[in-house]
């Protein structure tokens, strides 16, 4: 069972703008008042916090109210995720405004816990039980009465929060902003004044909980928080982070339990499945990835393969403006941002004969859809590096830029990809998929292609014998089911063409993304969903895609290197000057050495090996 908890200030006596902003950094992400909050609200939101009010006629975030003004929001067209309703007066009118208003909470004082969970058990009711805690004791009465969820003060510690995690013993405690788990992101919003919706961006992750405090995210130079024992990392406390994964097993949901075990036996979970993994919290996360190393381990043995290659991305204008690109004519405010350029054919195969120099096997051709470009750009640039360079694999074009080359053509995707394949192109970048659910790419990419387009693309592809990668970015605006939309579409795919090599996780960097910049989405992944995406992915495809690749230019090798265990048997590239990821705020992405990249995998205890575009092995790595 999960039990959630807040960790809010009350603000009933006045409280400075400085002490938000301490408390915010102690854990808080809710104030809450009996006073009419309109006048700190500016300052509960720019501190990070988000404000809950005591009463129907002032606005907020939440509100935690009598049954009268529960009604009443509910009658102002306030959704339910919003609204407590608190135990006062008669049973009668307590029920009626629990299931009128559809509240999330009903909020009751200790003593009353167990009435108040009868009225919970009753059919048609869907309500958590919800009580001000003031210690662990406290706390652990009133989950055993039936709470389901505790708001604390922001004084808790993290080692206080340990120990109330432990004391639960056979409960997932999961932290949570004002509103509740798995809140829809596109009601939110409607709903929400902008401040508000930064802030709760700014706060929660892809599932809805409360994010970790730490400052890492991918593309930030700072290591990973990824404790040493273990691949979690949801609790920051010293127990969690020296006790090994395995002695957590009590608190694991038995539905995610049983999907694993089936996964082991060879049934790869269903859509619904996958999505219910990615809520996975905590100790479920260690299993999960546990899981998928175990199939990893099985399919790929002990090597973990890398290529030699080199990324040209020979322009950064395009006339899409997709809003996670922090690439294409990026926020001039930030210092990574480089001015506009196109490269000219000439230098793009300089390019090439360089890497080609170093020891690539393997350019990978990605830009900007430019103004001027037609499918003869892209048709020139293949025959041209293949002129110089006969024996270099080509891996290019992403199905955006296959889609586009052929409308400016006015010919048919297949017949552009079969002169493209007849000039040399060997096979095809899985990215401008970034979410494969199209109620996502609405507000993301919003005149990119549509999945099916994609899909189409990518299907034309492998029946003329290209293969491709294939890959997700994660981390954004979206959620549990639309990942698993994404991971179903490829499976279709998969099935039908058996034409993708690999897949490949992005992590969303932020820092430079117009549509973090705007309060539109959330800073990037957590770690422990970095971890989730590459271990579900690994038993998901189980039987379909063999390659799963940790992106070190979005997480560093470190990270990267840590994602071995989680289901990952391969790094990925050198890349020799990749520029997309650091134009979005990442400090990795420009090159990693060949020595570089087989260190980070010996440093797990794995075998590196040298691999082509196609996953041929070139040779074993030297050894140390």
């Amino acid at each position: 069972m999960i039990v959630t908890f807040s960790r809010t200030v009350h603000i009933d006596d006045g409280v400075t703008e400085d002490i938000l902003n301490q408390v915010r950094a102690r854990g808080a992400t809710t104030a809450e008042t009996t006073d009419d909050p309109s006048g700190f609200a500016a300052a509960v939101l720019s501190a990070g916090l988000l404000p809950v009010a005591r009463s129907a006629q002032h606005d907020a975030t939440a509100w935690v109210v009598t049954p009268s003004d529960a009604i009443a929001l509910h009658n102002a067209g306030i959704d339910g995720c919003r609204i407590t309703v608190q135990h006062i007066g008669p049973t009668r009118d307590i029920l009626d405004a629990v299931v009128r208003a559809e509240a999330a909470w009903l909020r009751v004082d200790l003593a009353a816990v167990s009435a108040a969970a009868e009225l919970a058990a009753l059919p048609a009711v869907d309500v958590a039980i919800s009580v001000v805690v003031t210690d662990q004791d406290e706390a652990v009465r009133a989950i055993a009465a039936g709470a389901a969820d505790v708001v604390l003060a922001h004084t808790w510690t993290d080692v206080q929060l340990g120990e109330l995690r432990d004391a639960l013993a056979t409960h997932l405690l999961v932290e949570r902003t004002a509103l509740p788990l798995y809140s829809d992101i596109d009601a939110l919003r409607a709903a929400l004044t902008a401040t508000e919706f930064r802030a709760w961006c700014n706060q929660a992750d892809g599932s809805g909980a409360a994010r970790p405090r730490y400052e890492w995210a991918p593309g930030r130079d700072i290591p990973a928080p990824v404790p040493d024992v273990r691949l979690s990392a949801e609790w920051p406390d010293p127990a969690w982070n020296s006790r090994p994964a395995s002695a957590d097993t009590g608190q694991y949901r038995p539905e995610i339990a049983e999907i694993l075990g089936r996964a082991l036996d060879g049934r790869p979970p269903t859509e619904s499945e996958i999505a219910l993994l990615f809520t996975g919290r905590g100790p479920e996360v260690d299993a999960i990835a546990a899981v998928a190393n175990e199939i990893r381990e099985r399919l790929c043995g002990e090597t973990v393969s890398y290529v030699i290659n080199r990324n040209i991305n020979y322009t950064n204008q395009c006339y899409f403006r997709c809003g996670f690109c922090g690439f294409s004519r990026g926020p001039k405010s930030l210092e990574f941002r480089d001015d506009p350029y196109l490269l000219s054919i000439d230098t793009i195969v300089e390019r090439s004969k360089e890497a080609s120099a170093l020891g690539a096997t393997e350019v990978c051709l990605v830009g900007g859809i430019h103004p001027t470009f037609d499918g003869n750009f892209y048709l020139d640039i293949v025959k041209s590096v293949k002129a110089e360079l006969p024996e270099m694999h080509i891996h290019a074009f992403t199905p955006l830029e296959i889609w586009q080359g052929a409308a400016t053509l006015d010919v048919d995707v297949p017949d552009f990809l079969r002169v493209l394949k007849d000039a040399g192109l060997g096979t095809l970048p899985g990215t401008a998929a970034e979410i494969l659910d199209d109620t996502v790419r609405e507000y993301l990419c919003p005149d990119k292609l549509r999945t099916a387009e994609w899909a189409y693309v990518m299907i034309q592809a492998h029946k003329l014998g290209l293969r491709a990668t294939s890959t997700i970015m994660h981390g954004h605006i979206d959620h549990p089911i639309a990942l698993a939309r994404h991971y179903e579409v490829l499976r279709e795919i998969q099935r039908e063409t058996g034409g993708f090599t690999e897949f490949v996780p992005l992590p969303f960097v932020h820092m430079g993304a117009p549509i973090y910049l705007q309060g539109k989405s959330r800073p990037g992944p957590t770690w422990d969903e970095v971890v989730l995406i590459h271990a579900i992915a690994r038993i998901a495809f189980d039987g379909l895609i063999p390659n799963i690749q940790a992106s070190w230019v979005k997480l560093g090798l470190q990270a990267g290197a840590r994602l071995l265990d989680a289901g990952c048997n391969d790094l990925g590239g050198t890349l020799m000057n990749e520029s997309i990821s650091r134009a979005s705020g990442a400090a990795h992405g420009q090159l990693a050495t060949a020595e570089e990249l087989e260190q980070a995998i010996r440093n797990m205890g794995r075998t590196p090996v040298q691999r082509t575009t196609l996953y041929e092995i070139v040779g074993t790595a030297a050894a140390a």
